[in-house]
């Protein structure tokens, strides 16, 4: 289980935190509108009105605590930019922003946003791409109690191969794919005797529970 916080309760906040919520995560959902709160609490840990454009206020609630905070303000551009700078000053672990436009997603970049979210575009561009070029991974999330994640490997991880670790056997998860993030490449289905590095990223698929014991490793 990993801790996220929300802050900015319109469609796309809401959506975001009741789906972590719902997938097992510990989820603290803020905003100054006490109607969104209150329609949060059935999907979150807490629920808390407040006005983040205060950082003492960020600091009481623990938000340097937190796996990543992400920020969906994205029509107070203002605000936005203000709460990413002061998550930043907090050293929040990730920072992922909702923003309006390009510009406002440069200044999102420049002041230290993890990642820049654009919920529209990539939600086309998801949509264009499932159409043109059908992959059955769209569909993975639909079977139920199954998942497919993105995974920084663990220490042990690191100078081992595939199958050396086995993982099929011991944590019953499939890796899918690496991305080797120095190069940019991306392997679909790797080979046994690949070398897990610590700059790659692995694509495992799997129950939730062995993925969630794993991610704890």
């Amino acid at each position: 289980m990993r801790r996220f916080a929300v802050i900015g309760l319109g469609k796309f906040g809401f959506h975001l935190a009741k789906a972590l919520f719902e997938d097992g995560h510990e989820v603290i959902a803020i905003d100054k509108d006490k109607d969104r709160v209150q329609e949060i609490q059935a999907f979150s840990t807490q629920a808390v009105v407040a006005d983040i454009a205060h950082k003492e206020i960020l600091k009481t609630l623990g938000i340097d605590q937190m796996d990543a905070v992400l920020v969906s303000i994205g029509e107070d551009i203002a605000a936005s930019i203000l709460v990413t700078l002061y998550l930043k000053e907090l050293k929040v672990k990730q920072v992922l922003v909702k923003a309006m436009n390009e510009d406002h997603g440069k200044i999102l970049e420049r002041i230290g946003a993890t990642e820049v979210i654009y919920p529209e575009k990539e939600m086309a561009l998801k949509t264009a791409r499932s159409l043109s070029t059908p992959n059955i991974l769209d569909f993975i999330p639909m079977v139920e109690n199954y998942t497919l994640v993105e995974l920084a490997p663990p220490t042990a991880f690191i100078g081992k191969t595939l199958s050396g670790l086995d993982l099929r056997v011991r944590h019953n998860v499939y890796v899918i794919g690496i991305k080797e993030v120095l190069t940019d490449n991306f392997i679909l289905v790797p080979p046994a005797d690949f070398v897990v590095k610590d700059s790659d990223i692995l694509f495992v698929i799997g129950h939730k529970d062995n993925i969630a014991k794993l991610e704890k490793l």
